[in-house]
């Protein structure tokens, strides 16, 4: 695919710059609010130019996310030969990033509504997860017909984003440790050591327990 040209390659490139002006804002944050006039100020523009690449603060923001959840893919996710378990270790860079957080957890709620601008982002997301999160589950465990891994996988986003909003009001609680420990508890062990229980091979015989993980 060729690359944009012209005037829409400087918009591009202008949208993008601002979304990572917004990233470094909100990660740096702390317990602060941010303002658009902050983020403008970072890329040397007025308020109402912001508004003239995203429409909206709300736009910008699950803009923000959606980089924010591609940083993370390509940081944590299967590609990225992380050793730690991807579900820790997001939370554990969380923790890091308290400005990001409290955005997840204030839009999240925000979009609830449906014509909310990041309904649709919201949506798709968690749909994502949970079938990811599902196949993980099924892969692992000894007989997947013994689980409801689609149940297990609901289960277990809703805890983490729980924990997340007990986080900001409690900064002492171990997020990725307390999401270790319930997949243990619901998956079994293992699970804290970056997968679940793997299924016996087909041909290994009684008695000889699971094939080693890869």
């Amino acid at each position: 695919m060729s690359k944009p040209r012209g005037p829409y390659a400087k918009t591009s490139a202008k949208r993008q710059q601002i979304i990572d002006a917004a990233l470094a804002a909100y990660a740096e944050a702390g317990g602060r609010n941010v303002s658009l006039r902050d983020i403008a100020q970072r890329v040397g523009m007025t308020y109402a130019g912001v508004m003239h690449h995203f429409g909206s603060k709300e736009a910008l923001l699950t803009a923000v996310l959606e980089a924010r959840d591609a940083a993370a893919e390509e940081r944590f996710g299967p590609a990225a030969g992380n050793t730690e378990p991807p579900h820790s270790a997001v939370l554990r860079h969380n923790a890091s990033t308290p400005g990001l957080v409290k955005l997840f957890v204030d839009l999240a709620a925000a979009a609830a509504e449906p014509d909310h601008p990041a309904h649709d982002f919201f949506e798709q997301r968690y749909e994502r997860l949970r079938a990811r999160l599902a196949e993980r589950i099924e892969h692992g465990v000894a007989d997947p017909a013994a689980v409801d891994a689609a149940w297990l996988a609901r289960i277990f986003i809703a805890a983490a984003d729980g924990l997340q909003l007990q986080w900001l009001l409690n900064p002492d609680i171990d997020m990725a440790a307390d999401i270790d420990r319930l997949g243990e508890a619901l998956v079994g062990q293992g699970w804290a050591a970056g997968s679940a229980p793997r299924r016996p091979a087909p041909d290994a015989p009684e008695g000889e327990g699971p094939a080693p993980s890869p």
